[in-house]
């Protein structure tokens, strides 16, 4: 399975522990992300991380890219809808190509964790 994250900046540290408290699960999986938040999954899990470009520089057009193409089976998009300085046209295209493909996107904890509880458990 091909997993996918993207992080804001105020949930980076969020997304390395997610990571590290389901490393056992994300292992057996092909995990990507964008560049920052791949660096630091990476160094935090000991997880290899395919990395896009960072998502300013193109990373998140790099992952609707593969989302369209139907290489991607979930996204996990922790983002902070307090931050005004991420442009929502950006974060809108991937909530938006998540809901066109019907790929599984978990845009906050609650719902990452119950993504990859159903991973843990062996179902698809």
């Amino acid at each position: 399975m091909n997993i996918a994250f993207v992080a804001h900046d105020s949930k980076k540290k969020l997304m390395e522990n997610l990571c590290i408290a389901y490393r056992h699960v994300l292992i057996k999986h092909n995990l990507f992300a964008t560049g920052t938040t791949g660096r630091l999954i990476e160094e935090a899990s000991n997880l290899s991380i395919n990395k896009y470009l960072t998502g300013q520089l193109g990373g998140k057009y790099q992952l609707g890219t593969q989302i369209t193409h139907g290489n991607m089976d979930l996204v996990i998009f922790l983002r902070d809808p307090e931050d005004e300085n991420y442009y929502e046209q950006d974060i809108d295209s991937v909530l938006r190509l998540c809901d066109m493909h019907n790929i599984p996107l978990a845009s906050n904890l609650a719902t990452a964790e119950i993504l990859l509880k159903n991973l843990e458990g062996g179902k698809k």
